[in-house]
């Protein structure tokens, strides 16, 4: 293994550790303070990145691939994680035990997400993800006092253990067919493996095992539970961060792997998008709980960016990846409008009057709902556009690509009945119980206008990211 691929995980696991550190000279009143020493050492390895030279593809004998797959994946994972411990910040009273342990534990799985991205063998996939399901066991968890956190720990804990026993054994199988759990070394062998069908079995199983962290069809009925009962950084982490740690595994299996597997298994990609749309959608038009339709959201978000891999063409995986950007800063908007608004109360009904209660909040949060409905002029529109472009090219050789990407409008016209019910109420509910004003601290404004100014930027200038994307994808077989 090349340890000058690992600059970036040292250096947040070396983060990690400082934070831990100092924690013991520092007085109960100024430990908040830590959570300041984190973001700024998250911000400065963000900013180290950029000059941080791709290394091309990975070799057989090395279990990392410091490709711009990985670094574009690392950069969305620090940038989540700076938004996580800001929210964090907000949300300290309902956290008042252990408060640097969370900076800790938010940093150790960001670790496991770093080395995910850069994961070019089974062995390392497993131990990554491993990393980042201990952690998350102990973040949905962490409100002890909340009889709801403890209750969506336990169900993630006890779903993510599943997952995990379909990913071992996948694992298990895969390297008793082929002698292999190199990617580079699988590539090469994939023609001589195609009559094995336990090795197939394999796979699928690896497959089922990676779809439980995009909550996608068919182990996506954690979703709403945990997220609505876990504290709402959390929740947020495992929205944006989680998800995009599994895709970029998806990819590298699917595409670095087993180039060929794609195609083979494209009517099962396709049905897995469609039903993951479809239950998302459905199931959040009768929400109260935010959380809970985020939750439904986020699965439905999933079967969207499944589409780019049932497209199995570089097309799809580029918008796959400008879509997690876009959503990195939608959904970092609506969580820090969450734990601003409604801290006691998730009930949507709690929105009511915030445009006149807060017009930045309101602002904020309705331009995360039309993005998330996929209206132009925002990042959430063009990576839908993108994601449907890339199905209907691949139709000329599919023609099932087409109904797929008809129950994707279908998907987009039904979410426009929630998303913007969550606008209604904010600015057109009547006899609001509450009309008392909220002052948003600077520390919540300047990410708040961050994720706004992402949001439309990405919407109205895509050329930067969509290049990177696109650049990035190079790294994936096709």
């Amino acid at each position: 293994m090349n340890f000058s691929y690992l600059t970036l995980e040292f250096a947040v696991a070396g983060l990690a550790l400082l934070v831990l550190l100092l924690d013991l000279w520092t007085s109960p009143q100024s430990k908040p303070a830590l959570g300041v020493v984190a973001v700024a050492g998250l911000v400065i390895i963000l900013a180290a990145s950029f000059f941080i030279e791709p290394h091309g593809w990975a070799s057989s004998s090395s279990m990392l691939a410091q490709d711009g797959l990985a670094v574009f994946f690392q950069r969305i994972f620090l940038a989540a994680a700076i938004f996580v411990l800001l929210m964090a910040r907000e949300s300290a009273d309902r956290m008042p035990l252990g408060i640097v342990e969370f900076h800790v534990i938010v940093l150790m799985a960001l670790t496991g997400m770093m080395l995910a991205a850069a994961a070019n063998d089974f062995v390392l996939v497993f131990v990554a993800l491993e990393l980042i399901s201990a952690s998350f066991y102990i973040l949905v968890s962490f409100q002890r006092s909340r009889l709801a956190s403890l209750e969506a720990g336990v169900k993630y804990l006890i779903q993510s253990a599943l997952a995990a026993a379909f990913l071992v054994f996948g694992i298990a199988l895969v390297f008793g067919t082929s002698n292999h759990t190199n990617f580079v070394l699988l590539s090469r062998e994939s023609a001589a493996l195609n009559a094995n069908k336990v090795y197939w079995l394999g796979i699928l199983m690896v497959l089922f095992g990676l779809s439980f962290k995009i909550a996608a069809f068919p182990l996506q009925v954690w979703a709403p539970d945990v997220y609505q009962g876990a504290p709402t950084p959390v929740t947020a982490f495992l929205a944006i961060a989680s998800k995009a740690a599994g895709f970029v595994l998806v990819l590298r299996v699917l595409f670095v792997a087993l180039p060929r597997l794609a195609e083979h298994w494209d009517k099962m990609l396709m049905v897995a998008a469609g039903i993951t749309i479809l239950y998302g959608n459905l199931c959040a038009i009768p929400q109260r709980n935010l959380k809970r339709l985020l939750g439904y959201s986020s699965i439905s978000n999933a079967g969207y960016m499944l589409l780019g891999v049932a497209a199995v063409n570089a097309a799809g995986s580029a918008a796959i990846l400008y879509y997690l950007a876009g959503y990195l800063f939608t959904l970092a908007a609506a969580f820090l409008v969450i734990c601003v608004v409604m801290k006691d109360n998730e009930d949507i009904g709690a929105l009511a009057g915030l445009s006149r209660r807060s017009p930045l909040l309101a602002l904020a949060l309705a331009l995360v709902m039309v993005s998330l409905a996929g209206i132009p002029p925002m990042a959430g529109f063009l990576g839908k556009f993108l994601l449907l472009r890339a199905v209907i090219e691949r139709g000329a050789v599919d023609p099932g690509c087409y109904w797929l990407a008809g129950v994707a409008i279908v998907g987009v016209v039904i979410s426009l009945y929630y998303y913007f019910a969550v606008i209604r109420v904010m600015y057109w509910a009547k006899d609001p119980p509450d009309l008392s004003p909220i002052i948003v601290p600077a520390r919540v404004q300047v990410p708040l206008a961050a994720c706004m100014v992402g949001m439309i930027y990405l919407g109205i200038s895509p050329g930067a990211v969509l290049g990177c994307a696109t650049e990035a994808v190079k790294a994936l077989k096709f």
